[in-house]
């Protein structure tokens, strides 16, 4: 199936529709931004030469002085998805902000909007458990941080 804007467009008013919430409809761009028990945007892009949806959040500051643990953990974390249900991570250059990203194929999210949503529930349950580790990470001193301790975020996202 060729997935259009119009199709990712109706999607998303059926997810709109399942949820109550009337700000998942997109812009003429196919950008959808909603802010999420007042800490996560949580933004989707539909992208037409994939048809696919980015879902992108922001999670966390790293501070200027974060030792090199904290980017060895995050990119451990990515290695096969072990720890970011196979969505990676990335750094805007001059914020130092965390994001975290998950594609979801528009044609199999079509399927099932319940299922969808679910995923983006779990989506943002690892994004509270990072944003957690990264804050715990610029509480600490350059010397004294270690992700070691903390729990894994091992659950499975199934789109």
């Amino acid at each position: 199936m060729n997935t259009s804007l119009e199709d990712y467009k109706i999607f998303m008013e059926a997810v709109s529709r399942e949820t109550g919430i009337a700000a998942l409809l997109p812009d003429e761009d196919g950008l959808v931004s909603v802010k999420v028990d007042d800490t996560f945007n949580v933004n989707f892009q539909f992208v037409k030469a994939t048809g696919r949806i980015l879902c992108f959040v922001e999670i966390g500051v790293l501070p200027v002085d974060a030792p090199k643990d904290v980017y060895r953990d995050l990119l451990a974390a990515g290695l096969f998805g072990r720890e970011t249900a196979g969505g990676y991570f990335a750094l805007e250059r001059e914020s130092e902000i965390v994001v975290y990203n998950y594609e979801f194929d528009l044609e199999a999210a079509s399927k099932d909007v319940v299922v969808f949503i679910s995923t983006i529930e779990k989506i943002i349950q690892l994004c509270d458990q990072w944003s957690e580790r990264i804050r715990g990470a610029a509480e600490c001193s350059p010397a004294g941080y270690r992700m070691d301790n903390h729990q894994p975020t091992m659950f499975h996202i199934q789109p």
